[in-house]
């Protein structure tokens, strides 16, 4: 599977690294960075082919979000292993020559942690992690592993799309599915990334959840945390690793897509 890296940047050294390679190359451990397979806006585009592996996927990072060939639901890595939350938000494991059109991963290691109780809205928890975002820094990027208690989650996924594929809200118009849990155990594994990047990737937070159990996973709409430990992992190095292919070099990417990223970050359907 070929896959360019295209661009690496440290915002701790205020420096842009460019380098290019015709085949996927695994670099050494690195807990300090950010691996970004794709755009979110060559996803949101309807570009949902594949361009990595599983277990290539793994070479990258232990930790993170995404999902997979053809937006056949949410990809939630948690301490290495990774799972599928399906159309059902029902949580699988996938053979690892599965492909990935996008995703963000890295090697987590906690550098700070905050204890959190009664949350009760998705934006509350915003807010108490901005909070130690504005304080340690918020233009780097942090990775969150929450582990917790709650009172109820509404997660969501979405069935796998079939070629020529629609763009991302068209399928989760069509196909999305919700899920609401209650007095559940699990983790929330989510990503911050900085204002600067509102070009390839949605500015804020995104969280995906996983039960304790691995029965349900997905994409977190809403929740109500009763109580819980968030550890979050502050990273100052970014790589981009974009497609090698003739669908992704004809996307348009310079057009403003926010709107159809926040749309399709925070919508709700009733089914």
């Amino acid at each position: 599977m070929k896959l360019k890296k295209i661009l690496g940047v440290s915002a701790l050294a205020g420096t842009m690294l460019f380098n290019s390679c015709s085949t996927f190359a695994a670099p050494t451990e690195d807990k300090e960075t950010i691996n970004q397979i794709a755009l979110l806006q060559s996803l949101t585009l309807g570009h949902f082919q594949g361009s990595v592996t599983i277990k290539q996927l793994k070479t990258l990072g232990d930790t993170g979000i995404g999902t997979f060939d053809g937006l056949n639901g949410e990809l939630i890595m948690l301490d290495g292993v990774v799972y599928q939350g399906n159309q059902e938000c029902l949580a699988k494991i996938l053979d690892e020559e599965t492909t990935i059109p996008f995703s963000n991963v890295t090697f987590f290691e906690k550098d700070f942690s905050v204890n959190l109780k009664d949350i009760d809205e998705k934006a509350l928890l915003e807010d108490k992690l901005n909070q130690v975002v504005a304080e340690n820094g918020a233009n780097s990027f942090y990775m969150i592993k929450l582990p917790g208690e709650f009172n109820e989650i509404l997660i969501r996924s979405e069935a796998k799309q079939a070629e020529p594929y629609p763009t991302l809200v068209q399928a989760l118009q069509a196909t999305q599915n919700e899920a609401t849990l209650k007095n559940i155990r699990g983790t929330i594994v989510g990503l911050y990334c900085p204002s600067y990047m509102g070009g390839l990737n949605s500015v804020g937070w995104h969280f995906h959840f996983i039960s304790k159990d691995k029965l349900q996973a997905g994409h977190v709409l809403g929740l109500n945390l009763k109580k819980g430990t968030a550890l979050l992992d502050k990273t100052d190095n970014f790589a981009l690793h974009l497609p090698d292919n003739k669908d992704f070099q004809g996307l348009n990417l310079g057009q403003d897509l926010s709107k159809d990223i926040r749309k399709a970050e925070v919508d709700k359907v009733n089914r």
